[in-house]
């Protein structure tokens, strides 16, 4: 995923991806790891993914904090892998090239990149059970947009009007009820590869602890404890993980009546759930599993074909840890 040459051929000048391209590099990235999703699993998750980045854009206090989204992403990916030096390295490798493409842009640029963004998600409202139970998606799938916290850094609060003579000097002030509760932004956030960003959208969203709006505390104290319990694993769930990594490494998968073997992924509660899902989901939302293989695509869209290319890295290291430490290393060695 943070292969220097996909890297690269990402932030090449280029038009926006077409919605199958986006489909085709998830199908891609989920499928890489030793899991299967079948169709209705992975629209479910195609979804939610969606969904979750155009919240974060929407909800962005000023256009060039949707940098500071992505910055929030790649924080939490180092967060995850901080026992793999050579890793780290890729991710704050991408970090530097992405300050070094969007770190000089204007206002306006910004603008356009966050405007292009959310057109390109305009007509997407599904409903996501953790939006709805924060209340910040109607029932309708549109998201609600916060009255209270801090304004963008550099904005002043509302509820003033001044008026200037043709002198340029100012001769009267009205205020007025903004009807909202708003408080000045207590820092702007770190653009560089280390820092505070100050702004939680980007961070864990099934965190304990996560902030529902864009508004956080004043203090770099709970900024930082805030973040550590957002990145910080389960220890709980980090041990089941190695329990299943230890069961899957020493038992012996048997062939199956499928195409390949392996075990399946459901992201709902039970079968008939799942196929329920699938029969009531509406053509155009449905999607078909890309194979991995994907030699039909290849003969049929050679910019498919080259996208898909970029993830097949033929010198990867291999690293110094034990088939079995972890989930993780063990389906990097596969």
């Amino acid at each position: 995923m943070f292969n220097k040459s996909f890297i690269e051929e990402l932030l090449k000048p280029q038009e926006l991806y077409s919605k199958k391209a986006l489909r085709t590099i998830y199908d891609r990235l989920a499928h890489a790891s030793i899991m299967k999703l079948n169709q209705a699993s992975m629209d479910k998750l195609y979804d939610l993914m969606t969904m979750a980045l155009k919240y974060q854009v929407l909800l962005c206090p000023r256009p060039k904090d949707v940098l500071l989204v992505t910055f929030n992403h790649l924080d939490t990916i180092k967060g995850l892998i901080q026992d793999n030096p050579a890793l780290l390295h890729l991710v704050d490798e991408t970090l530097r090239q992405l300050i070094e493409v969007y770190g000089g842009l204007s206002a306006g640029e910004f603008q356009l990149i966050r405007q292009t963004l959310l057109t390109f998600f305009q007509d997407l409202h599904i409903r996501v059970s953790l939006f709805l139970k924060d209340k910040v998606q109607n029932s309708n799938g549109r998201f609600v947009l916060p009255v209270s916290g801090p304004v963008p850094w550099g904005i002043e609060v509302p509820g003033l009007i001044r008026m200037f003579d043709n002198k340029g000097e100012e001769v009267r002030r009205v205020e007025f009820p903004h009807g909202g509760n708003y408080v000045t932004a207590p820092k702007e956030g770190s653009f560089e590869v280390y820092g505070d960003r100050v702004l939680k959208l980007g961070t864990n969203m099934y965190s304990v602890n996560r902030p529902v709006e864009t508004h956080t505390s004043g203090t770099s104290k709970n900024l930082s404890s805030q973040a550590q319990q957002s990145i910080a694993p389960n220890p709980l769930a980090k041990e089941e993980l190695n329990f299943l990594a230890k069961l899957m490494g020493g038992m012996e998968i048997k062939k199956t009546s499928g195409p390949e073997p392996g075990f399946r992924l459901n992201l709902f509660t039970t079968d008939e759930e799942e196929e329920q899902a699938a029969l009531t989901r509406p053509e155009e939302l449905s999607h078909e599993v890309v194979n991995i293989q994907a030699t039909q695509d290849q003969q049929r869209n050679q910019e498919l074909a080259r996208i898909m290319g970029e993830f097949e890295v033929m010198d990867q290291p291999r690293w110094s840890a034990s088939k079995g430490d972890d989930l993780l290393a063990m389906m990097d060695e596969l």
